[in-house]
C-alpha cells in the first residue's frame, strides 16, 4: 500500500476531532458506503502510450475498484475512498495490481460559513484546465494538505496549502493519484463571483515551489489569471486567460501565457461549441536561461486537446514550440439515456519546429476527430465508448507520440462503470 499519512497530518486530524467532539452535536451520525467497478478496454494503433511504447496495435485493459465511505455529523465529516487498480496488456497473460491506495482520505469541519478540510483530497477548480480531479484516469488525481472554503450567495472562495512527500513505490507509480504532482509545496487561491444569472467572473492564482533534484533547492513558479462567463438565452461566451512567471523546473526565467476564447450555442437537445486554445512556447531566438513554455499544471488535457491525449505533457509533447488548437464540439442528447458527441481539433505549433539540419518544418501538426457515445440504461450503470483518429503531418516526426507520421493514428475505448450504494445508515 502507498505510504502512510505523515505523523503531522494525523496529529492535526486527532486534535481537530477532539475539539469538535467537545461541541454540542444535535444531529445523529450518517454513514454511507458507495462502491464502483469500472473496467475499460483501449485499443490503439501507431500511437505510443507510456505503458506500451514498444508495442504497436495493442489492446490495453484496466479496471478500477473503488469503495467510498463517509461518516458525517452536524459539524464535521470524515471521508475515505479506497481504490485498487488492475491492468492487463499484451505482455501480461494475467491481471496484476497496478495501484492500491487511498484516492481520498480527509477530515472536514464546518464553522458557520467556513469549512476546513485536512488530508488527501481531490481538487477541481473552474473548468478543470489547471486543476482537475482527472475523472478519466483510473487512478484519478488528488493532493494532500489543507483547504479553507467559504461560500455565500454570490461569492465563493477556496484557499489551499498543499505539499508532496516521499511515497511508497511498491506499486506502479503511474497508478497513484498523487504521483503526477511535481511540486514540493503549492498554494492556490480561487474565487468566483456571480453578478447576476448572466455574468460571472472567476479568479484563479497559484504558486508552486519546485525542488531541484540534485541540490534540493526550491524555486517558485506563479500562475495568475481567470475566466469571464456571459450567458444570454441560447448563447454562452467565455474567455479564459493566464500568465505564468517565475522559474520553471529547469530554473529558467519564465514568462508564458495561456488564452482560450469559446462560444457555445444550444438549441433544444443539441449544442455546438467553437473555440481555440493558445498555449505559448519559446521562439527560436529565446535565450537559454529564459522560457515562454506554459505548463498547464495539474489539470486535464483530453477535455480540451482531444481524447487521444496526443498533446498532454507541456512542453515535451510540442517540443517547446507552443500549441494553437482551434476546435469544434457538437453534442446531441438523443433521449434521457443516450447521447452522442463529436469533437474536431486542428493542431498548429506556435513556432516552426526544427527538422534535420535545423530545417524549419510546417507549423501544421495534424488534425483529430473524436466520436463518443454515452449510454445509461439504469441509474447505476454507465457505458461509454469512443472512436478517434489523428492524422499527423511530417512535423510530428521528432515529437514523442507518433510512430509513423505517414500513417493515420487510431484509438478507441469501451468503458463500463457500475456504482451502487452499499450502506446508508443514520443513527
Amino acid at each position: 500500500m502507498e505510504g502512510k499519512i505523515s505523523y503531522s497530518f494525523l496529529f492535526i486530524i486527532i486534535l481537530v476531532c477532539q475539539c469538535i467532539a467537545q461541541q454540542k452535536d444535535s444531529l445523529a451520525g450518517h454513514l454511507t458506503v458507495n462502491a464502483e467497478i469500472r473496467p475499460r478496454a483501449e485499443y490503439a494503433s501507431n500511437y505510443m502510450l507510456p505503458q506500451n511504447e514498444s508495442i504497436d496495435s495493442y489492446l490495453y485493459i484496466t479496471q478500477r475498484n473503488r469503495i467510498s465511505a463517509s461518516y458525517s455529523r452536524e459539524k464535521w465529516m470524515l471521508k475515505a475512498d479506497f481504490q485498487e487498480t488492475h491492468l492487463w496488456d499484451r505482455n501480461s497473460e494475467t491481471g496484476k495490481t497496478a495501484g492500491l491506495n487511498f484516492y481520498q482520505l480527509f477530515f472536514e469541519t464546518r464553522f458557520k460559513s467556513f469549512s476546513l478540510r485536512v488530508g488527501r483530497q481531490s481538487v477541481l477548480l473552474d473548468n478543470g484546465r489547471l486543476f482537475s480531479d482527472a475523472p478519466w484516469a483510473q487512478q484519478g488525481r488528488t493532493h494532500e494538505g489543507i483547504r479553507l472554503m467559504q461560500h455565500s450567495k454570490n461569492l465563493s472562495n477556496d484557499l489551499f496549502f498543499l505539499f508532496t512527500r516521499s511515497y511508497n513505490d511498491s506499486f506502479e507509480p503511474a497508478y497513484s493519484p498523487v504521483a503526477s504532482n511535481k511540486y514540493k509545496y503549492l498554494a492556490i487561491y480561487n474565487a468566483n463571483y456571480s453578478f447576476n444569472e448572466r455574468l460571472s467572473v472567476t479568479s484563479l492564482n497559484s504558486v508552486d515551489l519546485l525542488e531541484k533534484p540534485d541540490s534540493g533547492t526550491l524555486h517558485a513558479r506563479a500562475t495568475a489569471g481567470g475566466r469571464i462567463d456571459f450567458k444570454n438565452k441560447n448563447w454562452f461566451c467565455t474567455l479564459n486567460s493566464y500568465l505564468q512567471f517565475g522559474q520553471n523546473p529547469k530554473e529558467q526565467k519564465l514568462a508564458a501565457y495561456y488564452f482560450q476564447p469559446e462560444i457555445k450555442w444550444t438549441y433544444g437537445k443539441y449544442n455546438l461549441r467553437l473555440g481555440a486554445e493558445i498555449i505559448s512556447g519559446s521562439s527560436p531566438g529565446t535565450a537559454d536561461n529564459r522560457s515562454s513554455d506554459f505548463d498547464v499544471l495539474y489539470g486535464v488535457t483530453w477535455k480540451f486537446n482531444g481524447n487521444m491525449n496526443v498533446f498532454t505533457r507541456f512542453p515535451a509533447d510540442v517540443g517547446g514550440k507552443g500549441l494553437v488548437n482551434p476546435y469544434h464540439f457538437s453534442q446531441l442528447q438523443i433521449n434521457p439515456k443516450l447521447s452522442i458527441r463529436n469533437d474536431f481539433h486542428l493542431f498548429y505549433s506556435q513556432y516552426h519546429p526544427s527538422g534535420a539540419l535545423n530545417h524549419e518544418m510546417s507549423r501544421f501538426l495534424g488534425y483529430e476527430n473524436d466520436l463518443s457515445l454515452k449510454y445509461m440504461p439504469i441509474k447505476q450503470l454507465e457505458i461509454n465508448c469512443a472512436f478517434s483518429f489523428y492524422q499527423p503531418t511530417g512535423s510530428m516526426i521528432n515529437l514523442p507520440k507518433i510512430k509513423d507520421t505517414d500513417q493515420t493514428v487510431f484509438w478507441s475505448y469501451l468503458m463500463v462503470s457500475y456504482s451502487f450504494k452499499a450502506i446508508d445508515f443514520k443513527g
